[in-house]
């Protein structure tokens, strides 16, 4: 018999539509996995049931009082928040213990967009300190771990709203991405997530857009979801430094899963684009067997060599240290910080604005030499990470910053060419390897292509169907 769990996000917003679910009942049954199992996961750091049944009692209201063309596309449908984000009068406290008592005092613009769509908010789901590593583990929440073994990381930063998804304790979540952190655990949890075009969601009303390497998008388990939650978030706002053109008027992203992509024409390389890097054989064999379900699918792949090089992550490295700043810490709790937060803080310390704007340049010189390359091309396929996911502790283990960051470089050497490029990237999880482990493959596209991609990860989706691998924990 199944559960609500067992449906997708899309399938409970129609069954609640329909009045054949409560609100009420779908919140509650969220809420009580969230109870059961957060503890083994690390999904949340923060639980807002009180706030939850209040929305789901206010959204079953509006199913009985409004017609169905009336109700908004999300009503009633559970969506956790990163704790990176605002959700007015809710804990927000950047995975760090210097600020676990911050309240946010409004909603990001993004959050109120999901409220007037008829989200229910069930939590802050778990980052790591200022969202700066690819794993989540930090001093104020346990470890984020993946449902397919829970020795191994959930990977991040967005790790903890991956984990709610693959686990069964949401039906989708919001996650952001500024060097791989939706595709990351994405592919460590075995889901679907969208890193959108630059510009594609407003950073509205408190983050600075800066050089736009950070993006707002979802992760869930179908590709219909994800398009689903695009269409809720995918605004801008007067002030925005970066935007992408809309979609033509009467067009949605959740219309572009259901049409055929087309005759493509795909790039493909996986050398990664860091000096010493060697893709795990599982690995190899994800991307290989992706290449071959898409030439079967009447697809023209081409391999091509790497577009990107090393110069361009040691740019990064600078720009990512800056970033590590933006988050105000007074002098006498900077001794409170982890290891890595306080490295790349000092490091950002050592270096001038001359070397800041000479980095921001190295990397935009380094982007108008790649797209030309790419332009023929609707496409370009990778493997997501280097390796599959690791134990939890891998990162830290050695208790030096300067080699943990030398550990995640090397465990996601792909993602952070598209935050630095700005163009849309997907993680596609059509692979599990012999431990039963998920490894996914990246799908990049044009600048403000993500219809595209959305379309060719339905047709993959269709031809490879993800949607019954569940997790030992799912059934519990």
């Amino acid at each position: 018999m199944s559960e609500i769990h067992d449906l997708s996000a899309v399938e409970q917003a129609e069954r609640i539509r329909r009045r054949e679910l409560s609100p009420v009942e779908v919140t509650d049954h969220y809420l009580a996995r969230i109870e059961r199992f957060d503890d083994l996961l690390g999904a949340f750091i923060t639980v807002t049931p009180e706030l939850a049944r209040e929305q789901a009692e206010k959204a079953e209201n509006r199913v009985l009082s409004d017609t169905p063309d009336e109700l908004p596309p999300l009503l009633g449908v559970p969506v956790p928040i990163k704790d990176l984000d605002m959700l007015a009068g809710v804990r927000w406290t950047w995975g760090s213990r210097v600020h676990a008592d911050q309240v946010a005092q409004v909603d990001e613009d993004f959050v109120a967009e999901l409220r007037r769509a008829g989200a229910v908010f069930t939590g802050k789901t778990n980052t790591p300190e200022f969202g700066m590593s690819c794993y989540t583990e930090n001093d104020i929440a346990p470890p984020a771990r993946t449902p397919w073994d829970l020795s191994r990381s959930a990977g991040g930063s967005s790790g903890g709203a991956a984990a709610a998804v693959a686990a069964g304790l949401a039906p989708m979540a919001q996650g952001s991405d500024g060097g791989g952190s939706i595709r990351i655990p994405a592919s460590a949890c075995g889901l679907y997530g969208i890193k959108p075009s630059r510009g594609r969601v407003t950073q509205a009303p408190v983050r600075p857009d800066l050089i736009g390497l950070s993006a707002t998008g979802p992760l869930s388990r179908t590709v219909r979801d994800a398009a689903l939650m695009l269409d809720v978030i995918a605004v801008n706002r007067p002030g925005d430094y970066h935007t992408a053109q809309p979609l033509p008027e009467g067009e949605t992203f959740l219309s572009h899963a259901d049409r055929d992509p087309g005759r493509l024409r795909i790039a493909r390389f996986a050398t990664p684009p860091v000096p010493g890097v060697e893709p795990h054989p599982d690995v190899v064999d994800a991307y290989e067997d992706a290449t071959r379900l898409l030439v079967g699918l009447g697809h023209e792949v081409e391999e091509i060599p790497a577009p990107f090089d090393g110069s361009l992550l040691r740019l990064f490295e600078v720009v990512w240290a800056a970033m590590a700043t933006r988050y105000p810490v007074p002098e006498h709790e900077e001794g409170r910080l982890r290891p890595l937060t306080r490295w790349l803080r000092e490091r950002a310390g050592q270096s001038s604005i001359a070397d800041y704007l000479d980095a921001t340049t190295g990397l935009q010189q380094g982007v108008r030499a790649a797209l030309p390359r790419l332009e023929r091309y609707d496409a370009v396929l990778n493997p997501t990470l280097a390796a599959p996911p690791v134990e939890v502790g891998h990162f830290d283990s050695g208790a030096d910053p300067a080699e943990e960051f030398r550990r995640m470089t090397l465990f996601t050497p792909f993602t952070t060419v598209y935050n630095v490029s700005g163009q849309p990237a997907v993680n596609v999880p059509l692979h599990w390897n012999g431990d039963g482990l998920p490894i996914g493959v990246m799908l990049a596209g044009r600048m403000g292509g993500e219809a595209t991609l959305i379309s060719l990860s339905a047709q993959l989706e269709a031809a490879r169907p993800w949607i019954g691998r569940k997790p030992p924990i799912w059934t519990e």
